[in-house]
């Protein structure tokens, strides 16, 4: 009988059993069961009789969760074996109720104080488990003297408990205690002799815990000590934990030193110390022979590493990050299994041994944000390398020629470091799938052997200095991701030559992203454009090419195509259809647009600042166009406006174009909202007409919205919603543009309305930017069925149109707006 936890205005009580019976088959017994969760459903909360469980003498497990009983307990069958009872909304069980043959007890989430109350000591001698979990009011440990057979027990976000009761320490049977995350427990039971068989002991986020029992050591099957506790020492009696395969001291910020015999853990498989305080690692460290992970991480004061590890042969995992080491050990190198070496952070190490090279296993070396300025020529050795991260190694200026030698590195990581230029031997990495060389700003050209990546899929290299592609860089032949984008700035800066595309680079026939942005590409792009017939994306803005392949149209993959601040394209020849997305914003240049009425799948067209466009013909069939942005498109703003048909409009979700008028069936007024009985609410649209004043700077013309117009929401003149219009589109003029937004339901815009709510269009005050003017604003609520019919609506009066069709009647009778400049 597992309920969901439900909340009902009334409680209507049910008895369950009653409405069960008779069930003679399991059939009629599950559609009982179902019609009675209905009707609980219907007439209020869950509330089971005791009483039905009397004749129910084979019952042994009994699953209750969030449900409320009345009656007396001792109606549960004696026989039952297994109780879960989630969410038990009592206090404590009554005094009158021994399970005599329980063996799990489940009252976890529960609210409950005290097992038994005041009378602790009930519980049965066949409990096997007793499950508290999160119990956030359980103040007291439950007396286990009479357990004679538990082996779990489980009082995890037991938040209020303060002590663990002393019987717990001769609990000879117990296998598992958890007590993470007990975060108010201050003591343990000194005498814990009898957890003989104990193997599991979780003490993780015990902050109030400051000393674990001297004679630990007793509890000598022990495999797992999880501890994050104010403990300041480990008990020297420790090393007789022989059986011990996890110790983790995880957050121990008063832990400044290990126990010299820690080495006599014999059986430890791993040792964690992240975030303590530790300052030293004992030399014993190296008779851990059977260590396979030990993690140093967020060791702030812990310096060095003993020679000592290099006897640990097994080790597999070796992570430092963040610690204040600042030399490996010489003897590192005799690790023949470790695989993952991650010393990410470690900003006082600046260089590596020598003997790095005999790592052959070896297979991830994380070196990210290390001072490391130069790596050693015996990193070539490393057979088995797969992954090498050196992200943000500042100090680093070049690799070795021996890097070529890692023949089976896949990843090679070099985001921001300042290296000038990549070895020659890199084109041997013939594994190499991912190189990333974002913001390595001094790199100035990439090696002619490049090409011979064969395996090459991600190539990374945005904002460095590289100008020219090397002529082999078409055969790159498994390409799929190319990314080098620049900063617009920045390109004006640094190149004096305009850039051609070796002839080659439409070779890579796998490529589906391309990122070129800034990269200054000049004149026409050739017709061997098509031959790139895998692109889905393609980002070519702020560059300086003047014409597109007029067979643009073959890339019948492309999904999203931007060519911002182009601001030397004279037009844009036929698109392919299964176009997404088109951003030709700013390109101050172009003229022509071909016939879009194709591009079925369009949701986004950016043609802000495109002045000279004098049409966008097809643009009435896009019926899936949710984005419209032509800010300052004056020569074409009342062509597209009498295109502007419902279908196109349907969709629509944000709007701009040159205008000063808002529907005047729009309330240009605060709107206080109204519930309509059987009719939901679907949107908010919300119109306003902005300019923007000769004042502001033209570096704030390159914003992607105009800022500090909001819409608010109040409840009894309380503020309980602020959102910034989202006004893309920056126009270079100042002159005014109306911008449309839409919001549907699932916006917490639409989602928070409720009767009495206010909504209102202001300026943000104090603004972010002066010179933003807010001319006039207009609300529209859209209920159930005020956009839904799709038929013709040409014959009906304005009152029955559709939201859609109006909005369309609106731009096709728009006049032109005279204004003066």
């Amino acid at each position: 009988m597992d309920f969901e936890k439900k909340k009902f205005t009334r409680n209507q009580r049910i008895s369950w059993v009653r409405a069960l019976h008779p069930c003679p088959t399991l059939a009629s017994l599950i559609e009982k069961f179902m019609d009675f969760l209905r009707k609980g459903q219907e007439e209020g909360e869950m509330i089971l009789d005791t009483e039905g469980f009397k004749s129910m003498v084979n019952l042994r497990l009994l699953q209750i969760n969030h449900a409320k009983l009345q009656g007396k307990f001792k109606n549960f069958p004696a026989g039952l074996k297994w109780l879960q009872w989630k969410n038990c909304p009592i206090k404590n069980l009554p005094s009158d109720y021994a399970p005599h043959e329980l063996a799990v007890l489940d009252l976890s989430e529960s609210g409950i104080e005290r097992v038994w109350g005041w009378n602790s000591n009930k519980l049965t001698k066949n409990l096997m488990v007793m499950n508290l979990c999160c119990c956030y009011n359980l103040v007291a440990c439950p007396d286990l003297s009479g357990c004679k057979t538990l082996a779990k027990l489980d009082l995890q976000g037991c938040v209020r408990l303060t002590k663990v009761h002393k019987s717990v320490g001769n609990a000879t049977t117990l296998i598992q205690l958890n007590l993470n995350d007990c975060s108010n427990l201050v003591e343990f039971p000194s005498d814990v002799s009898g957890l003989k068989l104990l193997q599991n002991l979780n003490l993780v986020n015990c902050p109030n815990l400051k000393e674990l029992p001297l004679e630990i050591g007793s509890m000598n099957s022990l495999k797992v000590l999880v501890d994050k506790t104010a403990i300041s020492v480990l008990p020297e009696s420790i090393f007789r934990l022989t059986k011990l395969e996890k110790l983790s001291l995880n957050g121990c910020r008063f832990i400044k030193s290990l126990p010299e015999r820690l080495g006599n853990l014999v059986s430890l498989k791993e040792l964690s110390l992240n975030q303590s305080a530790v300052e030293d690692l004992p030399d014993s460290v190296g008779s851990l022979t059977n260590l396979e992970k030990l993690s140093l991480m967020w060791c702030e004061s812990l310096t060095a590493i003993p020679e000592s590890v290099g006897n640990l042969q097994l080790l597999i995992e070796l992570s430092i990050n963040r610690s204040a080491i600042k030399e490996l050990p010489p003897a590192i190198g005799s690790l023949p299994y470790l695989k993952t070496l991650s010393a990410g952070g470690c900003r006082s190490l600046s260089k590596l041994p020598d003997s790095i090279g005999g790592l052959a296993s070896i297979s991830e070396l994380d070196l990210d944000e290390t001072s490391i300025s130069d790596l050693p020529e015996q990193i070539g050795g490393l057979k088995m390398i797969e992954k090498l991260y050196l992200r943000k190694c500042t100090s680093l200026r070049s690799l070795p020629e021996s890097s070529g030698n890692m023949l089976t590195l896949t990843t090679l990581n070099l985001f921001g470091c300042n290296i000038i230029e990549l070895p020659e031997s890199i084109g041997m990495l013939e594994n190499l799938v991912m190189l990333r060389l974002h913001q390595c700003r001094k790199l100035q050209k990439l090696p002619d052997s490049i090409g011979n990546l064969k395996s090459l899929c991600h190539l990374l290299m945005e904002k460095t200095a590289v100008t020219v592609l090397p002529e082999s860089f078409g055969k790159l032949s498994n390409l799929m991701i190319l990314e080098m984008r620049k900063e617009p700035l920045e390109s004006l800066g640094t190149q004096e030559h305009l850039v051609v595309l070796p002839g080659s680079f439409f070779e890579l026939s796998l490529l589906i992203e391309l990122n070129a942005r800034a990269w200054r590409i000049s004149g026409k792009i050739p017709e061997d454009f098509k031959k790139l017939s895998s692109l889905e994306i393609l980002d070519l803005g702020h560059n300086n090419f003047s014409s597109l392949p007029s067979r643009l149209c073959g890339l019948t993959l492309l999904r999203k195509l931007y060519l911002p601040h182009c601001e030397e394209l004279e037009s844009l020849p036929p698109l392919p259809s299964s176009l997404e997305e088109v951003d030709v914003s700013n390109c101050i240049a172009l003229e022509a647009v071909s016939d879009v009425s194709n591009l079925r799948s369009l949701t986004l067209m950016n043609m802000t600042n495109c002045e000279k466009v004098v049409d966008i013909p097809g643009i009435e069939c896009l019926e899936f166009l949710k984005r419209l942005y032509m800010s300052n498109c004056k020569a074409c703003s009342m062509t597209v406006k009498r295109r502007l048909s419902k279908v196109c409009l349907r969709n629509i979700r944000n709007l701009s174009m040159p205008g000063s008028k808002i529907p005047d069936w729009f309330s240009q007024d605060d709107v206080q909202f109204s519930e309509r009985r059987n009719r939901e609410i679907k949107a908010v649209i919300v119109g306003v007409v902005v300019s923007l004043g000769r004042q502001i700077p033209e570096q704030l013309r390159y914003l992607p919205v105009v800022p500090d117009i909001q819409v608010n929401l109040l409840d009894q003149n309380k503020a309980i919603l602020s959102t910034t219009l989202d006004l893309q589109g920056i126009p270079k003029t100042h002159e005014d543009q109306i911008h449309l937004c839409r919001y549907s339901h699932s916006y917490l815009l639409v989602l928070k309305l409720k009767d009495g709510i206010e909504i209102q269009v202001r300026k943000r005050n104090p603004p972010v930017f002066e010179g933003v003017e807010l001319k006039k604003w207009g609300i529209h609520l859209v209920y159930e069925n005020d956009d839904d019919y799709g038929g013709n609506e040409e014959s009906l009066d304005e009152s029955q149109q559709s939201v859609s069709q109006k909005l369309s009647n609106f731009f096709n009778s728009y006049e032109e707006d005279s204004q003066v400049c």
